[in-house]
């Protein structure tokens, strides 16, 4: 079954900002998530006659996500870019009390994404899906094709990897502090 335009643009609209969430938590730099933003949303366009519908289409879209993102990963070169994003660069014009807030929010955000990169895939995608898109687990263990005790097993890991990397990083600041 092909999708409408009208019935596409819908599943878009709805799902954006789910796709973008997703994918920059499974590990796609900021530079390169509206491209595989894009590429997620091709591939729904031209697979959506195989959905067969026994799962949430937030479901699907996340296993077409996790796909995307793991093809980035293997293929994509580590480069070096210098912020140019005007949006960022006002920011250095704001006011010092908004300037450091915004800064440590950003370090935050930059620290939670590094340690998400370091938890093996089978691990983050459950952590990601559990914590951050708060999804049932038994959703996640359906849309990952495992087991319930599998999920909350990875999921437990997942946990305890990112406390102690938080541990690790806090005890490294505090040391730098001193």
């Amino acid at each position: 079954m092909s999708i409408s335009e009208a019935q596409f643009r819908a599943l878009h609209d709805a799902h954006f900002d789910f796709v973008w969430r997703c994918l920059r938590r499974l590990g796609v730099r900021e530079p390169d998530v509206l491209d595989l933003t894009q590429k997620v949303f091709l591939t729904a366009y031209f697979k959506h006659g195989e959905f067969e519908r026994r799962s949430a289409i937030t479901t699907w879209l996340f296993g077409i996500c996790q796909r995307v993102a793991s093809d980035y990963r293997r293929s994509a070169p580590i480069r070096r870019e210098i912020a140019t994003d005007a949006a960022e660069l006002d920011a250095y014009a704001a006011a010092p009390d908004e300037l450091a807030a915004g800064v440590e929010a950003k370090q935050r955000a930059r620290l939670a994404q590094a340690i998400l990169e370091k938890l093996p895939e089978p691990q983050r995608a459950v952590f990601v899906l559990f914590e951050l898109e708060e999804m049932s687990g038994e959703e996640i263990a359906k849309l990952l094709d495992i087991s319930l005790g599998t999920m909350r097993s990875r999921l437990r890991l997942a946990r305890e990897a990112f406390r102690r990397e938080v541990r690790r990083l806090s005890a490294i600041t505090a040391k730098e502090a001193v």
